[in-house]
């Protein structure tokens, strides 16, 4: 039963870390939206953002596992759990770069302005070290929300640990074991990153009180 189970975290990993990277890079355009000058370019973003969030996960997963077939638009399971999971990380990274932003003192960009620097650079060079470090405790926490979230890609057949762990219960007939076994793998891979994330923000503050 453990290995049968076990065989399942390769495909809950490659969905949490897809969905997350793909998700991280949606999120900078649409973060830049929500900050344009433009009224109607940050009302579209913001109402993005409020929409995807306020639709429930496995309603995402249903809408395009089952709702995009009926458009001639047919995905497979793993495809389907990523695009879902994918959107849903987009709108909650664009809130949290957005944060992580506006944590930043006005007069930063102000200094560097005077300084002769262009957004690009200042936004590369200055801005961005900064903001990630205060969204990385941030970062962490979503992904290990995400994590558990991705338990739900079973319901449209993904074959990952929570997948294998109902096959196993139903083989066996021993659910509380099966899923006991699930809650401890979904804890083994969480808190190694909790505790690596801590590390890297320690590190990251020691070196800014360096320098």
């Amino acid at each position: 039963m453990f290995v049968q189970i076990l065989s399942g975290i390769g495909m809950t990993l490659w969905v949490t870390a897809l969905s997350l990277l793909i998700g991280s890079l949606i999120a900078l355009p649409v973060v830049a939206a929500r900050r344009s000058r433009i009224g109607w370019i940050r009302a579209v973003a913001g109402a993005y953002v409020n929409l995807v969030r306020a639709i429930p996960p496995i309603t995402w997963l249903f809408l395009i596992y089952f709702g995009l077939p009926q458009f001639a638009l047919r995905l497979d399971t793993f495809t389907a759990a990523v695009v879902g999971f994918s959107v849903i990380s987009s709108a909650y990274m664009t809130e949290i770069y957005r944060s992580g932003l506006l944590s930043i003192p006005t007069g930063q960009w102000e200094a560097a302005s005077a300084l002769g620097m262009r957004f690009a650079p200042t936004t590369l060079t200055i801005i961005t070290p900064q903001a990630f470090r205060v969204t990385l405790p941030a970062i962490t926490t979503y992904a290990i929300a995400l994590l558990k979230d991705s338990a739900l890609a079973s319901t449209i057949g993904v074959q990952d640990i929570t997948f294998q762990a109902n096959l196993a219960a139903r083989s066996t007939h021993q659910g509380l074991l099966a899923f006991c076994i699930a809650g401890l793998l979904y804890i083994a891979i969480s808190i190694p990153l909790a505790i690596a994330t801590r590390r890297v923000d320690r590190r990251m503050r020691a070196k800014l009180e360096v320098a």
